[in-house]
């Protein structure tokens, strides 16, 4: 395995949803929301507005100009929220002026020293300088101003990502005329993960932030439960955010598409410990005031990704820890009172630097899985276009437009791509035979999603991944998770999104993951097949279809090692081939299809294979349950219900000739005698349909499972053979 360095970089902006204001009193409650049911509807108006959303105006936003002096103190003074911290925390907002040196004749704040500066200060374990950062613009000719708050702290560790330096920062859109805040948005990861946003808040409210565990991103809290985030109303309390949902179809539920809080949901996040250059950051000599304790808690984190053998399912979820106040605001008990400073003060600072840091990111390749991507680090919050315009960092395209309508100085939205997939994992079926069937269950743990060909990891949220501001094209999209194996495949965006919604990855919008102990590969080699391949899909008897992307050179899928797969593949002029595979799953080497070929012979290939799978499962259990044939032909043991089965077994053997003698004629090129072969098998199967009726009282439940769906799978394959084209 190749290692490289990828991240998520600091938190940017987002977009896209319905509005409301948040005194019309709360949105519908919905229970035993499902993941699953939301990806029915993804490639509908479910998600509409998802799809065509941007952080970018497609009219352009009026300029800015800088609030100064007592007015904006005053506006900054209104609006300083207060911060809730994870139990966890260990880097608070704080002041980065102590810790600035000269480089280059450029003063620049280097990553060791703020590091090791920031703990070598903390006493007693109060953080030193508690400070938040504000900024305040107002739009020309426009009663709409802005205050940005931003915090800076010194240090990154997430799932996956860490670096030096981490500036978050809370927009807050306020009507001076009304002297009413319009928006708050809170950033999130990066760019590519949608912003937490509340348009319309309660003016009464002081803004509330909760503090992602290491990262940092911003959740808000708005309603009257402070420290808790809540994506979804419940019962009379409204939601955090009013970014847009996506529905179902059958309940009309809705997820906001929003980065939220994932382990105040109850999601696991695995955090990981940095290294730089192959060691523990700790253990670096220019952080002697850093030991393993400074970090993110060992209950919290492990070594590695591929460390793991399962998904981890014991990890804590969220608790409040510190909370911070500005020291004016003079009510409730905070732990911390920050100071308000103007981040002019701060603006001869040139640069925050510091050397790249690496984790382990692995993608699924044909030979031996490698790596792609960067750490992105965090830049100077005043060298950003946010920081001028505020406005470029609105997610929601709804809230965007609301805007808009609101002040001729904001753009309206633009349209954006985006890719969507909900992660699931593939797990035992218990109504399959042992190792021959799976089935899909939600995954509780988050993971980590990256574009190659824009290579910024974005963290899932609720098992969702959405990628936002994504160019048209084909893209690598590849899933990692602790404890299971890489999934990646290829994506391919349209120039526009607007009419189908999001460009959706997986399978209709589900990636199925598998834990490594499970997983065992599966190696497809287009240059063994004999025509030009585009396609590739994989399917379980009992989950159904897990695969399905484009193919153009040597690929691998991770697949569970107890399912029984069909492999097809599909060629320039849509013809299809079909393959059995059925792993080993306590064997190391992976399942390799060397030839994949197209077309009859390889269709009618298939169904001899399929049929002979079951013909023997059906020996075997007849084996199982001591029936013979007697010499007179009938069961030794069971009477009539033996002679079902052995009727069904007789019928698949049928089935296995037929088939075999329609390859042996197509791979001859004798197309007529192949289809009067495939024509035999359509009719044997017919056969074999009622056999297996007969036999239904006789088979074990999980063996008359699988053979209904091998019959399925059985002839919608005879269907393709007989209308193939090509031998």
């Amino acid at each position: 395995m190749v290692y490289g360095i990828i991240g998520f970089g600091d938190s940017d902006g987002s977009r896209c949803p319905t509005t409301h204001r948040s005194d019309e009193g709360p949105m519908t409650d919905r229970d035993g929301l499902s993941r699953r049911a939301v990806l029915q509807t993804v490639a509908g108006t479910g998600l509409a507005s998802v799809a065509g959303c941007s952080a970018f105006e497609s009219e352009s936003d009026d300029a800015a100009s800088t609030v100064e002096g007592e007015r904006a103190a005053e506006l900054a003074r209104r609006f300083a929220p207060t911060l809730y911290f994870d139990r966890a925390e260990p880097w608070f907002p704080t002041d980065p002026r102590p810790y600035t040196s000269e480089q280059d004749g450029d003063t620049v704040v280097d990553g060791f020293d703020a590091f090791n500066g920031y703990h070598e200060r903390m006493a007693d374990g109060e953080p030193p300088d508690p400070t938040a950062f504000y900024n305040v613009v107002e739009y020309e000719n426009s009663p709409l101003a802005v205050v940005q708050f931003w915090f800076y702290s010194a240090f990154d560790q997430f799932t996956t990502n860490f670096h030096w330096h981490d500036w978050e920062v809370l927009h807050v859109f306020v009507d001076t005329g009304r002297g009413d805040p319009q928006l708050y948005v809170a950033s999130s990861h990066s760019r590519k993960v949608p912003n937490n946003e509340f348009l319309d808040p309660d003016p009464e409210m002081v803004p509330r932030i909760l503090s992602e565990l290491g990262s940092h991103s911003s959740a808000l809290s708005v309603n009257d439960v402070r420290d808790r985030f809540t994506r979804l109303p419940e019962g009379d309390r409204f939601a955090d955010i009013t970014n847009s949902a996506v529905e179902t179809i059958e309940d009309l539920a809705e997820i906001p598409v929003a980065y939220g809080l994932p382990r105040d949901e109850g999601s696991r996040l695995p955090y990981l410990v940095p290294e730089y250059e192959g060691a523990p950051l700790y253990e670096h000599e220019r952080l002697p005031s850093v030991s393993r304790e400074e970090l993110i808690s060992e209950p919290l984190t492990v070594r590695s990704f591929d460390s793991l053998t399962e998904p981890p399912s014991d990890l804590p979820t969220r608790e409040t820890g510190l909370v911070f106040q500005h020291t004016d605001r003079g009510d409730g008990d905070p732990d911390i009172e920050y100071d308000l400073v103007p981040s002019s003060e701060l603006e001869h600072i040139a640069d925050f630097t510091g050397p790249q840091l690496s984790f382990e990111f692995a993608v699924p390749e044909f030979a031996e899985d490698a790596v792609s991507g960067h750490i992105t680090t965090t830049g100077a919050p005043w060298n950003q276009p946010r920081y001028e315009n505020p406005a470029a960092d609105i997610s929601e395209p709804n809230h965007r437009a609301a805007l808009a309508e609101r002040y001729d100085a904001i753009g309206a939205p633009a349209e954006i791509r985006t890719i969507v997939a909900s992660l699931s994992e593939a797990v035992s079926n218990d109504d399959a035979p042992d190792n021959e069937g799976l089935t899909t269950e939600d995954t509780t743990v988050e993971s980590v999603a990256l574009l190659e060909s824009d290579p910024e990891a974005v963290p899932t949220f609720s098992g969702l991944a959405v990628v936002q501001d994504v160019p048209a094209g084909e893209h690598r999209f590849t899933v990692n998770g602790a404890g299971v194996a890489p999934h990646s495949e290829t994506v391919s965006v349209p120039e526009t999104s607007e009419a189908d919604g999001p460009t959706r990855a997986g399978v209709d919008g589900e990636v199925p993951l598998v834990a490594r102990e499970n997983a065992t590969r599966l190696e497809v080699d287009p240059a063994g097949a004999d025509s030009d391949l585009t396609d590739l899909a994989v399917e379980d008897d009992f989950a159904g279809r897990l695969y399905d992307a484009p193919l153009a050179e040597p690929d691998a899928v991770y697949v569970h090692g107890g399912g029984a797969y069909t492999t097809e593949v599909r060629d320039r002029d849509d013809e299809i081939g079909a393959f059995r595979v059925n792993p080993d799953p306590e064997a190391d080497t992976a399942a390799t299809i060397d030839e994949p070929r197209t077309g009859k012979a390889s269709l009618a290939s298939f169904l001899a294979d399929i049929a002979e799978e079951t013909r023997q499962s059906v020996l075997d259990e007849m084996d199982d349950d001591g029936d013979s044939d007697d010499d007179d032909g009938t069961s030794g043991s069971s009477g009539g219900s033996g002679n079902a089965i052995q009727g069904l077994e007789r019928a698949l053997a049928a089935v296995v000739e037929a088939a075999e003698r329609a390859t042996e004629r197509a791979e001859a090129g004798d197309r007529g005698n192949a289809d009067k072969q495939l024509q035999a098998v359509a009719d044997r199967l017919r056969r074999v349909a009622t056999r297996i009726e007969d036999a239904s009282d006789a088979l074990s439940d999980p063996l008359s499972n699988a053979a209904r769906r091998r019959l399925e799978q059985a002839d919608r394959r005879t269907e393709q053979a007989q209308a193939a084209d090509k031998l």
